[in-house]
């Protein structure tokens, strides 16, 4: 990394996306043909009509790479260094819901809103008895992120520039993740990516591939996701595979726990017990910690300790930004201080 302190640890670029969160059966999935378990992209009228069909549900701000901020702004807590987002709302509603909660979580986001276009993204995720959550995404203005969205000022500032895979499917996007890559590694900062589900990797396989091998210093992914990527079906030969196309990779392997190589280094870390009562955000809780360890310069073991302390209190409680303040968590469990 540059030698020039940085003034923010890891600054976050994705989907800025209101979450309505509501729980559901098996039956009800079915009847409405929603994949269990993964993320499907929807229309404006189909967000309407889902939203409609819907048990009480629970809204908060998130967004893959928000909801990585906030869990990673709670683990750092003042010691620093602190977080940054950027991501695109509309100047609604939502869009001032989503811009309070994360500057009150202690992450900078100074991206403007759209003054017109679509409305504020939303997700409405559906959360079933054994903790799956299948998401359902209407974008909406988060399809206009663009390269002027990028402010090159803060990438250079930021010792890690964090890309949302989710945030992939719109070619302009893909425009400024490049160009924030550029950016960062021009700073002498690095770049990390969350390939964040197994059917926006199938859809972009090509360019995830591209982008892994030319731009990301540290990736992280699930097991399904990394097995899509290099398009083979034993871990050990995607494993193989990453290892030679990435500084720094983080697979993780839900109740196995994940396995993190960085060239010849091999590090197993074993899941943290909890009591899982949803999903929902896991990932993204674990890339914050891996990174809060990594920027604080704590080692690829113990961050990846810290990454599975905080994928566990994600999935200990409803929804996906942690209740609990992590930083005490750490402390407490890992003796870090706090």
């Amino acid at each position: 990394m540059n030698r020039i302190a940085a003034t923010y640890g890891v600054l976050g670029i994705g989907n800025a996306i209101v979450d309505v969160l509501g729980r559901c059966d098996d039956a009800f999935l079915a009847a409405e043909g929603i994949d269990k378990g993964t993320m499907t992209l929807i229309d404006d009228a189909r967000a309407v009509a889902l939203y409609a069909a819907m048990g009480p549900a629970v809204e908060v701000s998130g967004g893959s790479a928000g909801n990585t901020m906030a869990a990673y702004a709670s683990l750092v807590g003042q010691a620093g260094p602190p977080g940054a987002f950027i991501g695109k709302v509309r100047n609604d509603q939502l869009g001032a819901v989503f811009a309070h909660d994360i500057r009150a979580a202690g992450v900078a986001f100074t991206t403007p809103p759209a003054a017109d276009g679509p409305p504020t993204a939303r997700c409405l995720i559906l959360v079933t008895p054994d903790a799956q959550r299948s998401m359902n995404t209407y974008l909406g203005a988060c399809v206009n992120l663009a390269e002027g969205d990028i402010d090159e000022a803060l990438v250079a500032a930021s010792a890690v520039t964090y890309l949302e895979g989710y945030l992939f499917d719109p070619p302009a996007a893909q425009a400024a993740f490049r160009k924030a890559a550029a950016l960062a590694h021009q700073a002498g900062r690095e770049v990390s990516l969350s390939l964040s589900d197994p059917f926006c990797v199938g859809r972009h396989r090509a360019a995830f591939r591209a982008l892994v091998r030319e731009e990301v210093d540290i990736l992280f992914a699930n097991e399904a996701e990394i097995l899509s990527l290099y398009e083979v079906s034993r871990f050990d030969e995607a494993l193989a595979a990453v290892r030679a196309e990435t500084k720094v990779a983080c697979l993780t392997r839900s109740e196995k726990g994940s396995i993190i190589v960085a060239g010849n280094e091999v590090h197993v870390i074993d899941a943290e017990p909890a009591q899982v009562v949803d999903t929902t955000g896991a990932g993204d809780a674990y890339a914050a910690g891996f990174l809060a360890g990594h920027v604080r310069g704590l080692g690829l073991a113990m961050s990846g300790r810290l990454g599975s302390l905080a994928a566990a209190e994600a999935i200990s409680h409803y929804g996906a930004r942690p209740v609990r303040p992590l930083a005490a968590l750490a402390a407490e469990r890992l003796g870090l201080a706090a």
